[in-house]
């Protein structure tokens, strides 16, 4: 029998994509340390992206204005445009579409490739990677910096590796040497606290990983130890999507215009967990789960506004959805405002266990205890869909005055991401 022939997988990474998208609008802000940052004026305004320049100061995604600054009393700060964004994103992705249609985004800025069968064609995978590298910088003039290997892990590993405006090969015959001594967390799927107890067994590096016993991850960790074991040791060998299996639904979310305004903290967690409830359940019958959740208020004086924030692992689980969402609802909100309306939505869906995302297998909850959540919030759903909504609700829910009634309340118009009004 003919063996199979060797995948190549690509991972591209563009560049500092926010910042970089700026400077092909603004020329100058590629001389000068730049960031693109949230509302300033904000008490919790952040880094979202930075340019060279600025990484040389110190300056890193996610930290607070006020903590850049005093980095870099120079950062020239400069307001997200994400329509632009999303705009750049697809041209990038059209470049890829060039040489295979096995092209899965992970995010905006982000995507693997696989080119197996384009070898014929455009060469092999450092040919195609580097003239993937060179169309992406003259025709769209940003830059992204490129692994290519045998797998999505190694894949993503090599793009991280060597940045920017880079391609790196991580082969069979160079693995050994360029991702074993790498720290452990380098791989996608783990994160801190999975590093934490991976590090409490003496497990440092990535080849620390792979030259662990088998048995002893798998007595450990359970089945988890045995896909850490197997990533470790370039045995990952999961499938790129194609552009042709996408999701007609992107969003999922349901809002709620209330009775009256709600300002109190148990008011505000009543609202968001009925409504987590509802987009948890209609995430579980389209089989997907999230990688974003959304929050949108409206205040008495009809000002409107959203803000978003990532979940690890994906999730249908209405729980963590909720928990998500209260987490952005006080970071954005003064405690004792009042609210009008809220909306929590569910975005970048993916399909169910099929989320590539930075997984902690160990949250902080336990996995044990999250399957048991899930089990319990579909056991729930079979006992209303048989007796009806209201044989089980929550009982705060119960004579509530501010117009909950046990999970029927109006969808938004993101409602399954169409657009209806």
């Amino acid at each position: 029998m003919k063996k199979q022939a060797e995948r190549t997988v690509l991972h591209c990474d563009c560049n500092s994509f926010f910042a970089s998208v700026e400077a092909v609008d603004s020329p100058s802000l590629q001389e000068v340390p730049m960031a693109v940052a949230g509302d300033k004026e904000a008490r919790h305004g952040i880094i979202l992206a930075k340019n060279e320049l600025a990484k040389k100061y110190g300056v890193k995604t996610a930290e607070t204005i006020w903590s850049a600054k005093r980095k870099c009393p120079s950062l020239v700060l400069v307001p997200p445009h994400h329509e632009k964004y999303a705009l750049f994103s697809a041209r990038v992705r059209r470049i890829y579409e060039r040489y295979t249609d096995l092209v899965e985004p992970f995010g905006m800025d982000e995507a693997w490739l696989d080119v197996t069968g384009s070898k014929a064609l455009f060469g092999d995978g450092y040919a195609i990677a580097e003239s993937i590298r060179q169309a992406v910088k003259e025709e769209i003039g940003i830059t992204v910096s490129v692994g290519v290997s045998f797998n999505k892990t190694f894949a993503k590993l090599g793009s991280d590796y060597k940045k920017p405006d880079a391609v790196t090969v991580i082969s069979r015959e160079n693995y050994r040497d360029i991702v074993f001594p790498l720290p452990v967390d380098s791989l996608l799927f783990i994160g801190k606290q999975t590093a934490e107890a991976l590090l409490s067994c003496n497990i440092r590096t990535v080849g620390d990983l792979a030259m662990a016993s088998p048995a002893f991850l798998r007595s450990r960790f359970g089945k988890v130890g045995e896909q850490l074991y197997l990533a470790a040791n370039g045995e990952e060998n999961s499938p790129v999507a194609s552009i042709y299996d996408k999701t007609d639904a992107k969003s999922v979310g349901n809002g709620m215009t209330f009775c009256r305004d709600i300002s109190t903290h148990d008011e505000w967690k009543l609202g968001i967990y009925s409504l987590a409830e509802d987009v948890a359940h209609r995430l579980r019958k389209q089989k997907m789960q999230c990688t974003t959740v959304s929050v949108t208020v409206r205040t008495p004086n009809l000002k409107t506004f959203s803000k978003q924030k990532g979940i690890s692992p994906a999730t249908n689980i209405a729980r963590e959805i909720a928990e998500r969402a209260m987490e952005i609802l006080e970071g954005a909100v003064t405690p004792g405002s009042p609210i009008r309306m809220l909306t929590v939505t569910a975005m970048n869906l993916v399909k169910e266990g099929e989320g590539a995302e930075q997984m902690d297998f160990f949250g902080e909850d336990g996995d044990p205890k999250r399957e048991k959540t899930a089990r319990l919030e579909t056991a729930v759903e079979g006992i209303r869909s048989r007796f009806g909504h209201g044989a089980m609700t929550m009982g705060a829910v119960l004579g509530n005055d501010i117009g909950i009634d046990g999970g029927k309340s109006k969808r938004t118009a993101e409602e399954d991401g169409k657009g209806k009004k």
